[in-house]
């Protein structure tokens, strides 16, 4: 008797085609991206890596799950995590840029919040930023959201949502998830 498989989130054929929207986009343009990614652990990267050709535009990224690798490798300030936390707004924007800083891309997209299955440092599980910054900065969006499910659940829902908010960021409204429980910086 074997131990059976751990439940893996459903893909759909739309984290797919959205990936590949984002790359096409990225191609077409001649730009390049980088990823910052905590609680979703490389599926961001996964998913965008799952497209074939995806090195053309897709850099790497780096997995920052523990609160200090999001200032050694993504770049978070010191004091904003001190004052904001690892799950915060500004930590997301952080990451997002300092990963793009860091890896020499023209865009970084980053995931922070809390997966479960426990709240963390008071905030529920379901409390994910996803975020998205070009290189200089001056284009940066942040979502906040509160997604519902298990933990696998989560991770998927957050790194589809960093992918449709760089969809959004490039001008992809038609490739981008309706994502509710959201704000915009």
């Amino acid at each position: 008797m074997h131990a059976p498989e751990p439940r893996q989130p459903q893909r759909n054929l739309g984290d797919t085609t959205l990936a590949a929207s984002v790359l096409a986009e990225l191609d077409h343009r001649g730009e390049t991206l980088a990823s910052a990614e905590s609680l979703t652990g490389g599926m961001v990267g996964q998913l965008l890596t799952d497209v074939p050709g995806a090195s053309a535009s897709y850099l790497g990224g780096v997995i920052s799950y523990a609160t200090r690798l999001k200032a050694t490798l993504a770049g978070v300030d010191a004091a904003t995590l001190s004052e904001l936390g690892p799950v915060a707004e500004g930590t997301a924007a952080e990451m997002a840029r300092g990963v793009a800083r860091r890896c020499d891309a023209d865009w970084g997209v980053s995931t922070t919040g809390v997966a479960g299955p426990e709240a963390q440092d008071n905030h529920p599980v379901g409390h994910v930023f996803v975020a998205v910054s070009n290189q200089a900065g001056d284009v940066l969006r942040v979502r906040e959201l509160s997604l519902q499910g298990e933990r696998a659940a989560i991770r998927q829902q957050a790194a589809v949502a960093a992918l449709a908010l760089l969809a959004d960021a490039l001008g992809l409204n038609g490739a981008a998830h309706d994502l509710s429980d959201s704000t915009e910086t």
